[in-house]
């Protein structure tokens, strides 16, 4: 079988890099989360299961950004508000949605992952008198 013609080859690779241009932070997420349940599973303790987290929220968060915030933002203003001419609680639910969340799971995933790095660089003998 021969290799794959030259326009075939060009279109997976640009296909291959687009995808990756478009979710490298997730693909990092997603590698950082795999790692962690791995040592999770491994060598289960609080520093392996505080990165987990982090991670997966952090991975949540991105895909929160790209894809759910719109549907769910006109969802519930459609639930909510309906036809009426809400202007003031069409503003706090969008505020909400798009910008308090987002916030919160940022500052979430990543605070959890530096709790684990302080939990992590704890000595194991936290004995505070030095020895002789």
């Amino acid at each position: 079988m021969d290799a794959l013609p030259p326009d075939l080859k060009q279109n997976l690779l640009q296909s291959i890099y687009l995808l990756f241009s478009h979710n490298h932070i997730v693909i990092a997420y997603s590698g950082g989360a795999v790692l962690a349940a791995i040592l999770s599973f491994l060598k289960p303790n609080r520093f392996h299961l505080l990165l987990l987290l982090g991670f997966l929220i952090l991975a949540f968060n991105f895909e929160y950004d790209k894809h759910i915030i719109e549907p769910l933002r006109n969802q519930t203003l459609t639930s909510i508000i309906g036809n009426g001419n809400h202007v003031k609680a069409e503003y706090y639910l969008d505020l909400f949605i798009s910008e308090v969340i987002p916030v919160i799971l940022y500052v979430l995933g990543w605070g959890l992952i530096f709790l684990a790095m302080i939990i992590g660089g704890k000595p194991k003998n936290s004995d505070s008198q030095p020895r002789a």
